[in-house]
């Protein structure tokens, strides 16, 4: 498992917030449907605004449960990550996270069954045999390649030393 546990300041993510049901296996639709909502040039403005690490358009999910049942209601955001001294633009929903580690796993491959993959393995594998455990916070994802059949992402997991 490619994984590096990364220390960073407070984190502020802001863009398009939806409340959608939990899906544990395939494509979200609700996701989707958010997504494709969202303008192209809102996407350009989006990236446009993110100036923080982890960079570039992120997947945030918010307020569910690791172990949540399928259709759990959970917060969705589409959106960036921005520094402390940039300005929230007043149409668009903010989540602030303490600083604090970041489990960042990568892996790539059919999408979305090996992020819903990499997703199991970090509660099976990588938890129980490390140090770690969850901390408050959202999970992120980031997509560095993505092709609509395959993708290359990163999971961040707000996490703390047992």
């Amino acid at each position: 498992m490619d994984v590096t546990v990364r220390t960073m300041p407070e984190l502020i993510l802001v863009g398009h917030a939806a409340e959608v049901p939990l899906v544990h296996r395939g494509v979200n639709p609700h996701i989707q449907a958010h997504i494709a909502a969202i303008a192209p040039e809102e996407h350009a403005r989006l990236k446009a605004l993110g100036d923080a690490e982890p960079g570039g358009i992120l997947a945030v999910t918010a307020d569910v449960a690791p172990d949540a049942p399928e259709g759990t209601s959970l917060t969705y955001l589409h959106g960036v990550s921005i520094g402390a001294g940039t300005p929230i633009p007043d149409d668009l929903r903010s989540l602030r996270v303490e600083a604090g580690s970041w489990a960042v796993f990568v892996a790539g491959g059919p999408f979305p069954e090996t992020l819903q993959t990499l997703w199991a393995a970090t509660a099976t594998e990588w938890f129980p045999s490390n140090p770690w455990r969850l901390r408050p916070g959202p999970s992120i994802v980031r997509y560095l390649d993505f092709t609509g059949a395959t993708a290359t992402c990163e999971l961040w997991m707000a996490v703390e030393k047992q």
